[in-house]
């Protein structure tokens, strides 16, 4: 004997798929869009990475020219206010990623160069060799604008240097150095003098992963659809049980 149902919607299950299936498939759709913003991201760093590169003789670049924008500077580095920051990963191995500033040559100013990533010596008390060229050098790179961390411990007036540093503001850093420097990094390429493991990351190193989680937020859009139509499926009238 065939058993016939139909679909009654109920007030419960109807109200929870109208909460949580927007939010779902909102989700997925978020996700979808940062991964496109990431490969829109690559390729404007790649069409850059083929302009020739800027030649910096002062501190002044407009904000129009960061992002990845390629630069190229001429003069020494200069390692009294030089910076490790710590706690950053390559592999599987700790290390520091080494801050220096440039002095520009036939000037004053100074430009602060990333000058790549550096593991831990034998332990922390022992740090690593990491003297930059003595000499005269030119060096290019990607001009890039850091972000101030989101939580960082106060410092009082007048606080020592501190050469390893666990985060990181160029306001701060500024605020403690005898020269006036402009409001961009700059990532050494990988061949140049003075640079350790350039391994810069790639924006679309993270498309896989949002698409994974466009897909996660999808399937559970799915799964709770199908929950909700077998929820609101009863039994014809008349229907044996």
């Amino acid at each position: 004997m065939t058993t016939n149902y139909h679909f009654c919607p109920k007030v419960v299950p109807t109200l929870a798929a109208l909460l949580l299936l927007p939010t779902l498939v909102h989700l997925g759709l978020w996700q979808l869009h940062k991964a496109e913003m990431a490969r829109a991201l690559q390729r404007r760093y790649d069409e850059l990475a083929k302009a020739p590169p800027l030649a910096v003789n002062s501190y002044r670049l407009a904000a129009a020219e960061l992002g990845q924008r390629r630069v190229a500077l001429r003069g020494h580095f200069e390692s009294a206010y030089q910076v490790l920051l710590d706690n950053q990963m390559h592999g599987d191995q700790a290390g520091y990623l080494v801050l220096t500033p440039l002095r520009l040559a036939g000037s004053g100013v100074r430009v602060l160069v990333n000058r790549g990533w550096v593991p831990v010596g034998r332990s922390r008390a022992h740090l690593p060799p990491i003297e930059p060229p003595g000499e005269e050098v030119m060096v290019s790179g990607s001009a890039w604008q850091p972000a101030s961390p989101k939580l960082m411990l106060a410092e009082p007036d007048g606080a020592a240097w501190r050469t390893v540093r666990e985060n990181f503001d160029l306001a701060r850093y500024q605020a403690q150095v005898p020269f006036v420097l402009p409001p961009y990094l700059v990532r050494l390429d990988p061949a140049m003098a003075g640079c350790y493991v350039c391994d810069w990351p790639r924006p679309d190193e993270r498309v896989g992963m949002h698409l994974g989680y466009a897909m996660q937020w999808f399937g559970m859009a799915i799964v709770l659809a199908g929950f909700y139509f077998y929820a609101c499926l009863e039994r014809a009238k008349g229907q044996a049980r």
